[in-house]
């Protein structure tokens, strides 16, 4: 790297040794493009521009914390963040002019070349992952007392430092809290939730993000100029993609591919160095899919398959580009980001126009389920094709709903299924009842057992209402089922529901007969429950007399009748029709309830003449 024109470290060039794969000789000397191109400031740090941000405030106001922790995924730049800062905190001139940290470094300093190579006195790094115990922790604990031999500050920079033991932890935060003037700390980990919170509260944090693909590319694209390598935009963008964020694997897979190519770096080199499906053949078996042409998709993945592409690989492409589908359909500005192939970009955008939401989601979570699926099988090549069918066999296939909307479209507003069902809409029938819960379904039958029982008797219980304001009047079966729905006592609801057949009931006194199933305190229980509930004493009788059935056995036949009516309706003959194995589930009303006539009986026509609701 360069700073301003002054070389940190001399490159391979100015030591006369030859470009890489220029000679035999060219491998004495050469050093890995992740080494070579390692940051040595904060401009050359690509992505991190939050951390810029906030060091270079922190430094212009002289809110420098005493210690620094550095998270994020591998390769993001947390080691080189460190001596990055370290050389900030640590920055003079030889003329002096310097007198304190500061993040502009627009040539090498007495300490920099030192610190950037990590050999410098007042630096220390260590590995936590093999310095793990309480002895090297009290090391630092006993050096860090001594003030820097020649640097600015003395600087402990640890890395993985949630490899250290509980002991080692405990044994810093004294030190870490506080620190002489003349120390700062510098951690990095990949995994911050293993690192203490005590150790976390006493470092500023710093989460180190992942780089976005199109800027790894224009990176990959600088260095590539810098190296005289020539290479396809497309693989640049294989190179991005593949390493997830991740400067350091973006720089060495190309340095691999760089070394596979001997020349021209082509996608199709790099496809095939990194074990990669050819993304346009993806794109195509997609389409294949989509379309649901079974025969051509078979064909292409075959092909595939043939020419090395692992199964699993192309599942997971395809489940990519799904994705990538699914964005461009929520933000069409995706469709722009040049990370992506320029086929990609435009046959994205014409799949996400012609596809809906649901067939994407769809595919997506069948390709997810077959990818678990292909990578326990036994033969994964196999499995694969398995997840190729089931895709492509419900391509083209309706949800129920879009099934009856087509339905209806073709069969107009004359046709005999529109006229069949005008009746049941205006008026609801059965058929189209809705799943309600038990006791508002089963209002009907007690509700006439209600209306049979002698007008005195409701007189009766009227008065006691009054006279008893603030006690609660049960006058039906189904308020006392709601009763207990309302209470929550959902043991006594399905009791009430599955155990008991009701054979007269008054505000007080309720009459029952017994299922086998019952248990042998529901009595007691159900009595002691309803003089807690209604504030009155109430009398349960178990009678020898048949009683009505029970709920449960009355909302069973009434589902039965409704799913028979609704069979036999031709919209739902033709849709189950379409639809071999189907079966109907369950009826629900979609229109709303006709209102009730008034009691004046002012629209005669609308009054029913029977209980049919």
């Amino acid at each position: 790297m360069t700073d301003a024109g002054v070389p940190l470290m001399p490159p391979n060039d100015a030591q006369g040794a030859p470009k890489a794969g220029s000679g035999p000789e060219a491998g004495k000397h050469y050093r890995v493009l992740a080494r070579k191109y390692r940051p040595s400031s904060f401009e050359d740090l690509i992505g991190q521009d939050a951390v810029v941000r906030t060091v270079s405030n922190a430094f212009e106001t002289g809110r420098i914390p005493q210690a620094w922790i550095l998270t994020g995924v591998r390769g993001v730049g947390k080691t080189t963040t460190a001596r990055i800062l370290a050389r900030a905190l640590n920055y003079e001139l030889p003329d002096g002019s310097v007198k304190g940290p500061t993040i502009h470094m627009p040539m090498l300093g007495v300490h920099c070349q030192a610190i950037m190579e990590s050999r410098h006195m007042d630096v220390l790094e260590m590995d936590a992952a093999s310095h793990t115990g309480v002895d090297d922790v009290r090391q630092i604990n006993d050096s860090v007392r001594y003030a820097p031999a020649s640097a600015r500050y003395k600087v402990y920079i640890i890395d993985e430092v949630h490899m250290l033991s509980t002991a080692a932890f405990n044994a810093f935060l004294k030190t870490l809290e506080e620190p002489p003037e003349h120390a700062k700390f510098v951690f990095a980990t990949t995994e911050i939730r293993k690192v203490p919170v005590t150790v976390l509260s006493r470092c500023q944090r710093f989460d180190l993000r992942r780089v976005e693909a199109d800027v790894l590319m224009k990176h990959l694209g600088s260095i590539a100029a810098k190296e005289n390598v020539e290479v396809e935009p497309e693989a640049l963008g294989i190179i991005a993609r593949a390493a997830e964020g991740s400067v350091r694997d973006s720089l060495s897979l190309f340095d691999q591919a760089i070394a596979h190519a001997a020349g021209l770096v082509r996608a199709d080199a790099v496809r095939q160095m990194l074990g990669l499906a050819d993304r346009t053949r993806v794109i195509d078996l997609f389409d294949s899919l989509a379309r649901g042409d079974i025969t051509s998709a078979f064909g292409e993945f075959r092909e595939q398959y043939d020419v090395g592409a692992d199964p699993i690989v192309v599942l997971s492409d395809l489940a990519e580009f799904v994705n990538f589908v699914t964005r461009v359909k929520v933000i069409p500005g995706i469709a722009d980001n040049v990370a992506f192939s320029e086929t990609e970009r435009l046959r994205g955008r014409d799949f996400a126009a012609k596809l809906s939401m649901r067939v994407l989601s769809r595919m997506f979570q069948m390709l997810l389920k077959g990818i678990a699926e292909a990578q326990v099988a036994t033969r994964p090549v196999a499995a694969a094709e398995m997840v190729l069918v089931r895709i492509a066999y419900v391509a083209d296939m309706p949800t129920p709903d879009e099934a009856i909307r087509m339905i209806e479209q073709n069969g107009g507003a004359s046709s005999p299924v529109t006229a069949e069902t005008a009746a049941p809409r205006s008026a609801p029938a059965p058929t189209m009842s809705a799943a309600q819960p038990s006791s508002a379904r089963m209002s009907s039958a007690p509700r006439t057992n209600a209306e049979a029982s002698p007008r005195p008797q409701m007189i009766a219980q009227a008065s006691d209402a009054q006279a008893a304001p603030s006690a609660r009047r049960i006058a039906s079966f189904p308020e006392l089922v709601a009763l207990a729905a309302e209470k929550r006592d959902l043991q006594t609801k399905a009791a009430l529901e599955a155990d008991v057949r009701l054979v007269r009931i008054e505000d007080g006194r309720l009459e029952v007969a017994m299922e086998r199933s019952a248990a042998r305190t529901l009595i007691n229980d159900l009595s002691r429950k309803l003089e807690q509930w209604t504030g009155r004493r109430w009398t349960v009788i178990v009678s020898n007399e048949a009683g009505q059935p029970t709920v449960r056995s009355l909302n069973e036949a009434a589902r039965n009748q409704r799913e028979r009516a609704a069979e036999a309706d031709p919209r739902v003959q033709e849709v189950l029709a379409r639809f071999p194995g189907a079966k109907v589930v369950e009826v629900r009303r979609l229109a709303p309830e006709p209102p009730e006539s008034d009691a004046s009986g002012e629209d005669p026509a609308e009054t029913p003449d029977s209980d049919d609701p």
